[in-house]
């Protein structure tokens, strides 16, 4: 059964015509996943405008928010989250305290620390970020049934724990 062709089979094609001599089938499958990269970002990156944050605003507040009631983490925490420097963490902490987003509250089982609190606007913000988030994506997967998504979750998986180890 013939497909349609994209972008990705007009260059391997052109690549296979000069250099029959080489593999092309990575090219096929991580110069999809590139592409489709950029428009995940820009689909996140509108998502996140739209509910007035920057991505790294979302990378903490989501954070925050995926730790359940009362929404808070260490700054320890939210780094091995992040993974920024603690510099690049007390930065954008002191840059959400100041948006009103977070607040620092004195961890009650340790005198000397501080634990970082999702606020009830900061609960708003990322709320509706992945409101937004979720339907963009969803809209960029229109064309791949539920069955597909899973197999296609499944190898990416796969490859991505090839990575993580």
């Amino acid at each position: 059964m013939p497909h349609e062709s994209d972008e990705v089979d007009r260059i391997v094609e052109a690549w296979t015509r000069q250099r029959p001599d080489l593999d092309f089938s990575p090219l096929e499958v991580l110069s999809r996943v590139d592409r489709l990269s950029r428009h995940l970002d820009r689909a996140r990156k509108d998502a996140f405008r739209r509910s007035d944050l920057e991505s790294w605003e979302w990378d903490v507040l989501s954070a925050l928010r995926r730790a359940g009631e009362p929404f808070q983490l260490s700054p320890k925490q939210l780094l091995q989250q992040t993974l920024v420097s603690s510099g690049t963490m007390t930065n954008r902490i002191d840059r959400l305290v100041a948006r009103r987003l977070v607040r620092r509250e004195a961890d009650p089982g340790d005198g000397r620390s501080v634990l970082v609190t999702l606020t009830d606007d900061g609960q708003l913000r990322v709320d509706a970020a992945i409101t937004r988030l979720v339907d963009a994506e969803a809209v960029l997967l229109g064309a791949v049934s539920r069955g597909d998504r899973e197999r296609l979750a499944g190898l990416l998986r796969k490859l991505s724990l090839g990575f993580d180890a």
